[in-house]
Formats: structure tokens, sequence, C-alpha cells
């Protein structure tokens, strides 16, 4: 696995420390930083009460990352929109939806190829709407994105070729304990920020570790 949302939780391996199977790699715990996006979002967009989260139910551990969201939202108050996209054709109606339900922000997780690969068409659709926008990978803030907050892909798919290096010279994959991101960055556009108008408060630039002007 180069990168795998939750293992432990979709069955994947047995536990991180020993897999116990054919299987291993890397973890981005994605669900584990649900909580953290949230609170990065609120900071930057004062009175945030509703929010849509993008995600694809099909991406095996995407069902976890949303209940883990669902839960931190409730925590903090927000009411959390489900705008579900498994296939390129289901963006206009998930669009509609959360133009209907009058979100005041987006969240999309990653990792999810279908999103991914539509990066431009979301951080458009978040642009024309002036929806504050957080993503889990910072490929979506180059794409016109507002923030995102997650794990840095290039490091887990260079952990992931030590991997392969490895088990080809004959270590088996149940004696690879599964590897977490150690490395995470929290990325603002803020050209993009003030194409829609908003202003992100200092203290959370000064927490960025890249700030795109």
């Amino acid at each position: 696995m180069a990168i795998s949302s939750d293992p432990v939780g979709t069955g994947l391996v047995a536990s991180l420390a020993r897999p116990g199977g054919n299987v291993t790699g890397n973890s981005t715990i994605s669900p584990e930083l649900s909580g953290k996006r949230l609170e990065l979002l609120m900071e930057a967009v004062p009175g945030l009460s509703r929010l849509a989260f993008l995600w694809n139910p099909d991406v095996r551990g995407a069902v976890l990352d949303y209940n883990q969201t669902e839960g931190a939202a409730r925590s903090l108050g927000l009411q959390l929109q489900s705008a579900e996209v498994v296939r390129a054709e289901d963006f206009d109606r998930a669009f509609s939806a959360v133009t209907k339900q009058r979100a005041q922000a987006l969240i999309v997780p990653g990792p999810n190829p279908v999103a991914f690969a539509n990066r431009d068409r979301i951080a458009s659709f978040a642009q024309t709407n002036r929806l504050p926008s957080m993503y889990g990978q910072r490929e979506f803030v180059g794409a016109g994105g507002v923030m995102s907050y997650g794990f840095s892909a290039p490091d887990m798919h260079r952990g992931a070729a030590t991997y392969v290096d490895r088990i080809l010279k004959g270590t088996k994959p149940a004696d690879l304990p599964v590897e977490q991101p150690t490395k995470f960055e929290f990325i603002v556009n803020l050209k993009a920020a003030k194409q829609i108008g908003l202003t992100i408060p200092q203290s959370v630039l000064y927490r960025a570790d890249k700030v795109i002007k």
C-alpha cells in the first residue's frame, strides 16, 4: 500500500505493528486528521456553522473518515452535509445539493481518486460559489483550493518504494509494520482566498507550512 486511509479499520491488516498477512505499506491516518481540518477551517471562517463533505463512499476507508468527521463536527457545533461522488457523472448532482443546502464551506478528504482527477473542477465550483474549501491533499490547493492539511504524498510514495525493495529482497510483508506519516503539511492559497472575499487571519497564516500568494 502506497497510500491507505485506515488499513486496520478496513480489515486489510491485523494491526499496524504486525500486519500478519501479505499486505503492508503506508497508512495516511486520514480519519484522525478530520478534527484538525475542521478546527483550521473554523478558525479561518468565523461564524461557520454548515459545511459540505464531498466524498466517495466506494473508497475503502472513506466511511470511517466520514464518521470521524461527522463526530468531530458535532462536537464543534457544526452541521455536516454529505455530498457523495462515486463517478465523474455525479458531480453536477453533488454540487447542486451543496448549493441547495446552503453550505458555507467545503471539505474534501483524501485519498479519493475520483475527486483527485477532478480537482480543477471542484476548486472551480468552490471559487464560483465563494465557498472556503479545505482538502486532504495539497494538489487541490495548487488547482485553486483555499487550504489543505494532510500527509506528504511524495514522502509516502518514497516510503512505499523502500518497502518494495525490501520485499523483493526477501522480507515478508507480515514482518514489515505499516508505517504512518511523520510529516503533515498545512498549505494556504492566499490568492484563492482573496478571490472569494475571504480574509485568512494571521493566526492561521502563521501556522501554515506554505502560503501561496
